[in-house]
């Protein structure tokens, strides 16, 4: 099984000092890809997928339901790997940590038949967007709406 959050000393010295490995969800529905609109750094404000770390023992399909359940409220069905990317930021949610630096796993999902979906506590809102998208893409996002042939 895998661990619960990790203390905020011991977190800031991952941060600081080692890529964190998660995985980002493309969630795809009838009504068009669900986006979150970030409250936390990095990509604080931007419409985002849902996404976050991998957990000590914890297997990648887990890590994706475990994302879709806290983030989404509902769950999910891996459509297909996306592939692995690297993101780097220059903010975290502490100052002094030279930003951040992902290595995420990414994966086109579809809700379950009949699901719902609530924001958690990272997103002031999660909005479903059909292209063409009147937003604009933070460019990991259109990278990976690309990937999955969402983007056309």
């Amino acid at each position: 099984m895998s661990e619960g959050p990790v203390p905020a000393e011991a977190w800031k010295t991952v941060i600081s000092n080692v890529p964190l490995v998660s995985v980002d969800l493309v969630v795809e529905t009838d009504d068009g890809v669900v986006l979150g609109k970030r409250e936390n750094e990095p990509a604080k404000g931007e419409w985002f997928v849902p996404g976050g770390r991998v957990r000590k023992h914890e297997e990648l399909c887990e890590a994706v339901d475990r994302v879709a359940e806290s983030e989404l409220g509902c769950s999910v069905a891996i459509e297909r790997q996306l592939g692995v990317y690297e993101h780097f930021y220059d903010t975290s949610e502490f100052d002094d940590t030279g930003g951040k630096h992902y290595v995420p796993v990414g994966y086109h999902v579809s809700l379950d038949s009949g699901a719902e979906f609530e924001p958690d506590d990272q997103h002031s809102s999660l909005q479903t967007f059909q292209p063409p998208f009147e937003i604009d893409l933070h460019p990991y996002v259109e990278a990976y709406l690309d990937d999955a042939g969402i983007l056309g």
